[in-house]
């Protein structure tokens, strides 16, 4: 679901998140230690070829998925995502997962929404899918009600931007305002639909999945053709493959990066010897400790926090992200900062790769 993010104003050495993680558990929250285990979440570790991941052997590894990133891409959208596809054919099994993101534009003028939107097209072992994304001027996370005034502005934007990627896209499928919130429908029973991501006016994501894998490799590419701006930034990810079947997905000319993202087993006392192996370009996320508001705070509405560390380039920083506010925005960014004793500013993440 969107979720409200801060993060720590500067960066910090490991010893410091350690003082911070000592400080939360004298406000009474259970956190890490230092021989605790944990998952860490590794993003944008720039690799020269699949082989690399063997630096990370010695910690156990899962969601392993290799990256291509093409930056100031101009190529025809069809004939690039025919390329994956076709090797993505001979290769598939249960494991692999193959998708490659583009950007679509939202022409229509809107005030809650963003012009420019994303799209997936994917292939898994059985099917194929589109998933669409739109991005939101602000974070209203499900549930919070501080602009319910503009309540049918945002439905009516949120469905009409979903009316125009359905549209082009010629899916069997009908946006609509289920009470106060907007909900698509689906005329198609062999083709399972999902509504992800969801803000306090319904689905940001939506996504058909369909048993023929070349269903929506011309669809795909009409939405792409709306973006009509600066070159993009085009992806592909690749999840589930040998190192030899990524050698031969690396063999297309497109010129791209590679990196890799994945989960690794490790204790806490271990993160600064991983991110050393990251080197420059990776970033790797870990929980220090999770709770709810209403243990520690009196007041307000009862919300889930997660308290983490984000680390890249030998620094860290301390990250907080809320399914809601449990008070007004202000009101939770000076509680942040007290619970934690850093200032911090708001930080939501990006809602694209």
């Amino acid at each position: 679901m969107r979720e409200h993010r801060w993060e720590t104003s500067s960066s910090f050495t490991f010893a410091e998140v350690n003082e911070t993680v000592k400080r939360l558990a004298k406000a009474g929250l259970t956190t890490v230690y230092p021989e605790k285990d944990l998952i860490c979440y590794i993003e944008e570790w720039e690799v020269d070829g699949p082989r690399e991941i063997a630096h990370l052997d010695a910690w156990p590894l899962e969601d392993v998925t290799l990256i291509h990133v093409m930056d100031g891409w101009k190529g025809d959208f069809f004939l690039l995502t025919g390329q994956y596809h076709t090797l993505v054919q001979q290769y598939r099994s249960v494991n692999t997962y193959c998708s490659l993101c583009h950007p679509w534009r939202i022409h229509e003028h809107m005030v809650t929404l963003k012009p420019n939107a994303m799209l997936w097209v994917g292939f898994r072992h059985t099917h194929a899918f589109i998933r669409v994304r739109v991005h939101t001027t602000e974070i209203v996370a499900p549930g919070e009600t501080w602009v319910d005034h503009q309540r049918p502005i945002w439905a009516d934007e949120r469905r009409n931007a979903f009316l125009s990627a359905i549209h082009t896209l010629e899916l069997p499928l009908s946006p609509v305002i289920d009470g106060k919130q907007v909900a698509v429908r689906s005329t198609r029973e062999d083709a399972p639909l999902f509504c992800s991501w969801p803000d306090a006016f319904g689905p940001c994501q939506i996504e058909l999945n369909s048993p023929d894998v070349y269903e929506f490799l011309v669809p795909a590419s009409q939405l792409a053709a709306t973006y009509q701006g600066s070159p993009p930034s085009v992806r592909a990810y690749l999840t589930g493959f040998t190192e030899d079947q990524l050698l031969n997905f690396d063999s297309f000319e497109t010129p791209k990066r590679s990196v890799y993202r994945c989960s690794a087993h490790c204790q806490m006392q271990e993160l600064p010897e991983l991110l050393s192996v990251l080197g420059d370009t990776g970033r790797l996320y870990a929980t220090l400790c999770e709770f709810q508001t209403a243990s520690i705070l009196p007041s307000g509405i009862d919300s889930a926090v997660i308290i983490g560390v984000v680390a890249s380039r030998g620094q860290f920083q301390i990250e907080a992200r809320l399914n809601r506010c449990p008070l007004s925005k202000d009101e939770t960014a000076d509680w942040l900062e007290q619970l934690v004793g850093i200032p911090m500013h708001y930080a939501p993440l990006s809602a694209f790769p």
